[in-house]
């Protein structure tokens, strides 16, 4: 019997906490914090945009991780045309070391070193696997519709040890871009990883872009998956990050939920299009 993600509905809404937002650029790096009201030794987690995404594009995401009690940076680098896919990493790390050692509001907001992670979207998410990689801080991570990087996050996955939450997509076929193979990088990831497909999402159905990124084709986005993808966040984080055993299901890699198709071991070998005799060593 396969595990459940419970109340996916419920963490798919906003949570109890009063939500701040600060600049992360008094720092010295760029970007938006995100944290509940106050709370000590909270979970954090460093979130990576998409290409070509300015990091208003989440706003809604990273303010409900936050309403969850989980703190939240979001560095504004990379935002042009080339961007570089290593340098952006390096921007999460130096994110993560933030969210670690500043308090935050009126000092009565800190996050614990224990319990941080890394996420991100598209480009973003590649750059997460990316910061992943011997990575001693980190605890978790998600990477949601991963976009191919250089380099690559593919051979990156080989040599991710930390437990690691993919999110495909349902149906890619209007992807404009080369949108990176997903289920391929989950099938290479050196830990314990969890496949997890929200019903008709894709990479372009996340990001919260407005009317005139839609207008020109460059976004379709998609209310419901968007939630979808919010509950899987902080369920997955809850767990890993805060130790919440009530979410231990999040963990797991067969686990069934409302709109959300899970796929591992034969399933997971089908959806990223490999042979039964493969193996990440091979590809």
């Amino acid at each position: 019997m396969s595990a459940k993600l419970k109340k996916l509905p419920d963490l798919s809404k906003r949570g109890p906490y009063r939500v701040l937002e600060g600049d992360l650029g008094y720092t010295g790096l760029p970007g938006t914090v995100y944290a509940p009201a106050e709370g000590r030794d909270l979970p954090g987690v460093a979130f990576g945009h998409d290409w070509m995404k300015p990091v208003t594009a989440y706003t809604t995401t990273l303010r409900h991780l936050a309403s969850w009690g989980i703190v939240v940076a979001a560095p504004s680098t990379e935002t042009g045309f080339n961007a570089d896919h290593a340098g952006f990493a390096a921007d999460l790390e130096t994110s993560l070391q933030i969210l670690a050692g500043v308090k935050m509001g009126n000092g009565n907001i800190t996050v614990s070193p224990g319990k941080l992670g890394v996420a991100g979207h598209g480009m973003g998410a590649g750059a997460a696997v990316l910061a992943s990689v011997g990575n001693t801080k980190a605890k978790a991570v998600a990477a949601i519709y991963p976009a191919h990087t250089a380099p690559s996050s593919l051979d990156a996955a080989r040599n991710v040890y930390l437990p690691g939450m993919v999110i495909g997509p349902d149906d890619d076929s209007n992807a404009i871009f080369d949108a990176g193979n997903p289920a391929k990088l989950a099938y290479n990831w050196a830990g314990d990883v969890v496949y997890r497909v929200p019903k008709k999402g894709n990479q372009r159905s996340f990001s919260e872009d407005g009317f005139a990124q839609r207008f020109i084709g460059l976004s379709n986005s998609n209310r419901k998956v968007q939630n979808s993808i919010r509950g899987l966040l902080v369920g997955y984080f809850l767990h890993k990050l805060a130790g919440e055993r009530s979410y231990s299901g999040y963990g797991e890699a067969d686990a069934s939920g409302k709109g959300v198709e899970s796929f591992s071991g034969e399933k997971l070998v089908k959806r990223a299009g490999l042979a039964r005799d493969d193996s990440p060593l091979a590809l």
